[in-house]
């Protein structure tokens, strides 16, 4: 017996309709590159958003046809979310901060028909333009006022004036909601970056569960502030999830530093943010310097990369702003585990619910996951047994774009029983009996030290608790003995000076003496990633040669 429900597809278009029916007057402000603080509405965005449909129309994009942006947050770069793919295109969201060399391969690896962009990229695509092999329009993400009066660029046009020449009189297509919506790359730290195609469907979904009360709990009475960049996956669901419940937005375009970020914050009552610890140690650090206060900041997801506990402290205990640790990765849309006590984990004394706040948590509804050894048999889930992280879920990829091989991999239960296909994610965790999962590492930075692990990010989160520490990594360095030992990289605060010594002698009762690092270099800065993650790549390659005391 089947089901006699009306048969409607999950279709991006339908998220903004119902912003525009339900909170049309609500307010998306944006802080854009041209200066000025833009004011528009949901029901004004869903009017553009219509227009640039019609505008692809005319410019001859056909459905399927990917459209690239290299754009900061802001209102035209929300109006591109909506308009390419409710008009059955694909929206391919670009990182401007990988180098020039990677964004022509990543736009031409996804043979983008069209290439929006903000003002502060026009250099970067005047560059590369020559290279972009696929790219028929060049659209600048501006007004008239604002064109170039000259640039190499061959027809340049500008965005306000292609939406201007529609009525917006447009009715968003229906179509099967598996077909290509959105289209983002990994970052790309090994070899070429990969392509993770989401459909209509997985971004519905996605969206519905980031919303939930024990995920993002995103509110019609919020105003929320994506630090998180549009073009780092989607800024973590956002754009959809606060269309789906109508929220105040405040998009802060280019302007991510910490004096910048703070009077945004108080000058629009900001409620809820998101964002990678990066840039929480610079808001974080304006506030203190300044002694400064915030007004309506009640809460904020932190991901990207593990949260230092010495952040997360200061954020609720000085500030009172409820952290909610988060994990995820492109492959999956990409929220899989947020950090959320329930009335059980509430009896629990202070520091006990500390302890699982820190923690990257529990899978939110679509996400299923679990931890295996190397031959990829189930390990138990006690809070103590680490093992390789493996996901699977509706928003979670089945392959990359243009590969045909799939990256799944098959997992035996406990018992032996076959459990399917999932997607290893590279990361090394530990899973509690309550579903509480902790990232100890990623596999490739895990320290094996005489046949032990040493967990690089443990090792990480105490040096960052040390007052005079602005950021820390851990890696791996060659030791005759003991295959492998830790060596500590360390940023010191502003005016403070740092000795190895004191660093060591602040790791005393913290944890073992086999797992504290062996040395510590104080470097004036770490360097990372694209999307903010410390790259230990650069970081193994610089200390390669790094010898340790007493070698």
């Amino acid at each position: 017996m089947m089901g006699q429900m009306m048969s409607m597809p999950l279709l991006i278009s339908s998220l903004i309709q119902h912003a525009a029916r339900h909170s049309g007057n609500t307010e998306i402000v944006s802080k854009r590159c041209e200066g000025d603080l833009h004011r528009t509405t949901w029901s004004e965005v869903v009017r553009r958003a219509r227009q640039l449909a019609q505008a692809l129309d005319r410019l001859g994009l056909a459905a399927g046809d990917r459209v690239g942006t290299l754009a900061w947050n802001g209102h035209r770069h929300l109006e591109i979310y909506y308009g390419v793919s409710g008009s059955a295109r694909v929206c391919h969201t670009i990182n401007p901060r990988l180098f020039p060399e990677q964004i022509a391969w990543i736009a031409n690896d996804a043979q983008d028909a069209a290439l929006c962009f903000d003002l502060t990229f026009l250099p970067l695509v005047e560059k590369i333009g020559p290279q972009l092999t696929t790219v028929r329009h060049f659209i600048l993400m501006t007004d008239r006022a604002h064109m170039p009066a000259q640039t190499t660029l061959p027809g340049l046009l500008c965005f306000d004036d292609l939406l201007a020449a529609e009525d917006g009189h447009y009715v968003w297509p229906e179509f099967d909601e598996h077909t290509a919506s959105t289209l983002c790359y990994t970052s790309g730290t090994t070899g070429h970056p990969k392509g993770a195609v989401y459909s209509h469907r997985s971004t519905v979904l996605h969206a519905y569960a980031a919303a939930l009360p024990d995920a993002m709990a995103c509110s019609r009475r919020d105003v929320i502030l994506p630090v998180v960049p549009m073009f780092h996956v989607n800024a973590w669901g956002l754009p959809y999830a606060m269309a789906i419940v109508g929220s105040k937005v405040v998009f802060p375009g280019p302007h991510l530093d910490g004096k910048s970020l703070y009077e945004l914050f108080e000058s629009e009552q900001v409620t809820f943010s998101a964002g990678v610890p990066t840039v929480w140690l610079g808001l974080l650090n304006y506030v203190a310097t300044n002694a400064l206060r915030f007004s309506s900041f009640k809460r904020t997801v932190i991901g990207g990369s593990a949260c230092p506990p010495a952040m997360l402290r200061t954020l609720m205990d000085d500030y009172g702003v409820e952290v909610i640790h988060a994990w995820g990765m492109t492959e999956l849309s990409p929220l899989g585990t947020l950090s959320k006590l329930g009335s059980d984990e509430l009896k629990l004394p202070l520091a006990e619910q500390r302890h699982l706040l820190e923690k990257q948590g529990k899978a939110i509804y679509g996400i299923d996951m679990t931890i295996v050894d190397d031959q990829r048999r189930e390990l138990p889930w006690d809070g103590r047994s680490a093992g390789n992280l493996v996901v699977r879920g509706p928003w979670v990829i089945d392959s990359y774009f243009g590969q045909t091989a799939s990256p799944l991999v098959p997992v035996s239960g406990q018992d032996g029983r076959d459990a399917g296909l999932w997607f290893p994610t590279g990361d090394v965790a530990t899973i509690d009996a309550a579903g509480f999962m902790q990232i100890t590492d990623r596999s490739k930075d895990v320290i094996k030290s005489g046949g032990e692990w040493i967990s690089s990010i443990e090792l990480e989160n105490i040096a960052m608790a040390h007052p005079g520490v602005h950021e820390a990594a851990v890696i791996a360095v060659a030791h005759p003995k003991w295959d492998e030992r830790p060596l500590l990289v360390v940023v010191p605060k502003p005016g403070v000076t740092l000795t190895r010594d004191e660093v060591l002698a602040f790791y005393e009762g913290k944890i073992a003496k086999w797992q504290v690092p062996d040395d510590v270099v104080v470097v004036a800065e770490i360097p990372h990633t694209a999307t903010g993650k410390m790259l230990k790549l650069k970081l193994r390659e610089q200390f390669r040669g790094h010898r340790l005391p007493g070698c």
